[in-house]
């Protein structure tokens, strides 16, 4: 997407220039790596303030800032010293605030959508096998959605918390609250209204992963009303790094729209920003340039062999020591908090970190690997935010804490229920017993598996669980056919598979999606910066189907699928791999090591030399270790 705009203007007059309640103008702002996006959005909303704050204020109006993370909206608020006249929140949180009045128009949409649910569900059944575990849960489902149907209509008001479980039988969950909104932005223009008059101004942080239905209903909302409506994107298509985002953003923008761009990267030394250039230069010829304050930075590229009998801990310490000798920064010597260990792919995280078991089946499901690795996933907030909450208070005889759970989440101490039982008390001392029963599942040191815990749990009705939970909870071994696959899909449910992964692996993997673990990946450090990047690349770890560095390097050949997709302009698993290197090597602050095991180290020589990626001194080939 090439630049259109005056350079003669900086870019932050220029974004200013758009908010203009009278003439709005809609605008995509490339800012790549280290630029300084958030400060640009920042100061341009100080200088709004400060001019055309009143205007807004006389219409009751207000400017919209979506952000991705609540920790990204909780620092703007604050350097905007959380002024009410700007709304910032994360994506979920203000389309909910957007739909969730339109109560009547929810319950029609859960109602269509659940009865397609069934008719699909019962085709199914019609098409499966009699007696497998596929039918007896199918049944189940169906079972369930029939009764959401038959309550639909005395749920007084539908809820939805952002931040929670949403497991109630009048919740909404977080795929659902996303789905109605892009539908009722598109097809609703009493919606569209109300967002334009209340919003007149909507800006988009890191736009290009904001999910593809949702970018599609803004641009149909800005093409029907660019006379009111300033619709801003900040961003890089390079940086997407969610399979749901708008895969062309940036590529399409209108004419009529401003395309600024931050072209200098504050944050990586001038090394590191000739190697990122080199890697997006045959994808969009978009290249930025270093500060004047900008190091010089080192950046060595480590060829390892792979091999069956390879110690890869040894290899990377003795890379890590490498890297101290040709730093001389002595905060290399060892691989701990000082040096971050980054990885390409989900799979070697979890294999490295030791949660491998729960998050293999359902990041392979593809049902919803965004949500499973921002911790949205239906089933995973339940997980979160009451399983292990519960646990590890009852595990640190915080009683006080256990009892403030157990009120707000368990069916045993619902407040109706306590207002109608004879005894109050007695009903109290059943939900301690519960809880007790429970935590004996921890006994002589056991680390009990997700399955057990939910089976416990749904037997002595500590929490009410999520539907495909409570029926894979209810299962009795004895009540069919032993299977191990789906008459349908051929492949285990992965929910299933997931809950025989004990409860440490739920919180090792939750450390993961928190940023707390010692490994990270291109979602957790989004938006970070380290002083020094290790990099590992590492294609047989990481099993991933959606990535291959062998074949970005040259080392592995491109299937006829990879072939296909590119000859139909359609995205392959090296574009997807290419956008990761990217991210994931624009980290660095100061030097960047990238490990790279593979079967023809041959074959990844070449073709970086080729590409002019790396100099000779750079390549590091004699790295080993055998264990």
């Amino acid at each position: 997407m090439p630049n259109t705009s005056d350079p003669s203007i900086s870019v932050d007059d220029e974004i200013f220039s758009c908010l203009n309640l009278k003439r709005p103008k809609s605008f995509f702002l490339f800012a790549g790596a280290g630029s300084g996006k958030t400060r640009s959005l920042v100061e341009v909303l100080k200088r709004f303030k400060e001019e055309n704050i009143q205007d807004l204020r006389l219409n009751g109006q207000k400017v919209a800032i979506i952000t991705y993370t609540r920790a990204a909206s909780g620092e703007i608020q604050r350097r905007l010293e959380f002024d009410s006249n700007f709304v910032v929140s994360t994506i979920h949180s203000f389309v909910w605030n957007l739909i969730r009045s339109f109560q009547k128009d929810i319950r029609e949409w859960v109602r269509e959508d659940t009865n397609r649910e069934i008719e699909e569900l019962e085709e199914s059944q019609r098409k499966g096998r009699a007696g497998t575990k596929a039918e007896s849960d199918r049944a189940a489902k169906i079972e369930s959605k029939k009764n959401r149907l038959a309550r639909l209509d005395k749920i007084k008001v539908f809820t939805y918390n952002p931040n929670g479980t949403n497991s109630g039988r009048d919740s909404l969950n977080h795929a659902e609250v996303i789905k109605i909104a892009s539908d009722f932005l598109l097809h609703k223009p009493l919606m569209q209204q109300i967002l334009v008059k209340k919003y007149p101004i909507l800006l988009i942080d890191e736009s290009q992963d904001t999910k593809k239905e949702l970018i599609d209903a803004f641009f149909s909302i800005q093409s029907t009303h660019h006379n009111e409506f300033t619709l801003g994107l900040f961003g890089d298509t390079m940086q997407r790094i969610y399979t749901d985002g708008k895969i062309d953003l940036g590529t399409n923008i209108p004419d009529t729209w401003a395309k600024p761009a931050k072209k200098i990267n504050h944050r990586c030394p001038k090394r590191v920003i000739r190697l990122i250039n080199k890697i997006r230069l045959d994808v969009d010829g978009q290249e930025q340039e270093p500060s004047d304050k900008n190091e010089e930075g080192i950046v060595r590229l480590f060829i390892v062999e792979s091999n069956p009998n390879l110690d890869k801990q040894i290899v990377e310490e003795n890379i890590a020591k490498h890297m101290a000798d040709v730093t001389t920064d002595p905060a290399w010597e060892k691989l701990n908090s000082d040096v971050k260990v980054l990885t390409l792919e989900h799979h070697m995280a979890a294999k490295r970190s030791g949660f491998l078991d729960f998050f293999a089946p359902l990041y392979a499901s593809r049902t919803d690997s965004t949500g499973l690795l921002d911790g949205t996933m239906s089933g995973i907030p339940f997980l979160i935010h009451q399983i292990l909450p519960l646990v590890r208070t009852m595990q640190s005889n915080d009683g006080f804490a256990v009892a403030q759970i157990i009120r707000k989440h368990s069916p045993l101490l619902d407040k109706k229920l306590l207002e109608d039982c004879d005894d109050s008390i007695e009903q109290i001392k059943k939900a301690n017993m519960a809880v007790k029963e429970l935590l004996a599942l921890w006994d002589n040191g056991n680390d009990p598996t997700l399955l057990a815990i939910l089976i416990k749990v749904e037997e002595l009705n500590i929490f009410s669980l999520p539907e495909h939970l409570s029926i894979i909870a209810k299962r009795s071994d004895t009540d069919f056919e032993e299977s191990t696959q789906d008459d349908v899909s051929g492949a285990v449910e992965p929910w299933e598979e997931a809950l025989q992964s004990s409860f440490s692996q739920l919180e090792k993997y939750v450390d993961y999606i928190s940023d707390d673990s010692s490994f990270g990946t291109h979602q957790g450090i989004k938006g970070l910066e380290f002083p020094r990047v290790m990099l590992i690349l590492d294609d047989e770890e990481a099993r991933g189907f959606l990535f291959s560095y062998e074949k970005l390097f040259g080392a592995k050949a491109q299937t006829p699928t990879d072939k296909k997709n590119k000859a139909e302009g359609k995205e392959t698993s090296i574009d997807r791999t290419r956008r990761l290197f990217y991210v994931t090597c624009s980290r660095a602050e100061k030097s960047l090591a990238i490990v790279a095991y593979t079967k023809d180290p041959n074959a990844v020589k070449e073709f970086v030399t080729l590409q002019n990626w790396f100099t000779e001194d750079e390549l590091v080939l004699e790295i080993n270790a055998t264990k």
